[in-house]
């Protein structure tokens, strides 16, 4: 089993590769058109804000509704290399409302993903982060976590892709762990997260399905009880919970 020291140290090791990489990729960046540049940063800065302006019970196709909101205010990313995940299988505690739920991610299906994830707990990131969306139509029971700004967004810039581990006939078991990202782009994984807790299809739109990082182990049932029960605002199928949702821990070995 490796140790929290073990962790910290692999993270401050990681970090000092990463700083090496952020400058050979900064020199790349400035021998890159301007121009394309510039119009990158503007195609992915309006898909960021018309999905802040539809909101979370816009009636959006199923396929786009996991999504998170990209920040404008860094160019950079401090994605990690997918080998933080070791390509092995991590298992901790979420704890959400009081709620500790048991969690397995797989590092070797979804290295990419499941490093980010390892990144961002290692940080303390996602503690008092919100589980700001929950949907509740017959076969797409989701809760979305990790916004920090409590309405999905705010988040810093953490884009990333390939889509990994998705499932080929759109099916999120109950109890699966995915990553929410923009409809229509493989390269909009980030922070944000979200819990199945019944089975739910959502079908794959243009680029693909939904990265599957790992699964819920235990107390889901009470997830469901003392979470999910509460409902959304206004009753709607799919909008903020009636009760806030925070993360008040996450750790994993």
């Amino acid at each position: 089993m490796v140790t929290k020291q073990e962790q910290q140290r692999r993270v401050r090791d990681y970090r000092a590769r990463q700083a090496v990489h952020e400058r050979a990729k900064r020199r790349r960046v400035r021998d890159s058109l301007v121009g394309a540049g510039a119009a990158l940063v503007v195609l992915l800065g309006g898909t960021a804000l018309l999905w802040d302006r539809q909101g979370p019970d816009a009636g959006a196709d199923p396929a786009a509704t996991p999504a998170p909101s990209a920040s404008e205010t860094q160019a950079e990313s401090l994605v990690p290399d997918p080998s933080l995940a070791e390509g092995r299988t991590w298992t901790g505690t979420l704890t959400i409302n009081g709620v500790d739920l048991g969690v397995e991610l797989d590092g070797e299906a979804a290295p990419q993903a499941v490093s980010g994830i390892v990144y961002d707990v290692e940080r303390d990131y996602y503690d008092g982060s919100t589980c700001h969306r929950l949907t509740t139509s017959e076969g797409f029971s989701v809760l979305q976590c990790g916004s920090l700004d409590g309405q999905g967004g705010g988040d810093p810039s953490f884009m990333y892709g390939p889509i990994e581990n998705a499932p080929a006939d759109d099916v999120y078991v109950e109890g699966t762990i995915a990553m929410a990202r923009q409809g229509g782009n493989a390269e909009s994984n980030g922070h944000q997260f979200f819990i199945v807790y019944g089975d739910t299809t959502i079908p794959s739109d243009a680029a693909g399905g939904y990265t599957v990082v790992g699964r819920v182990t235990a107390n889901l049932e009470q997830l469901r009880d003392d979470v999910i029960s509460a409902g959304t605002e206004g009753g709607v199928p799919d909008g903020p919970p009636a009760e806030p949702v925070t993360i008040e821990g996450f750790d994993l070995q």
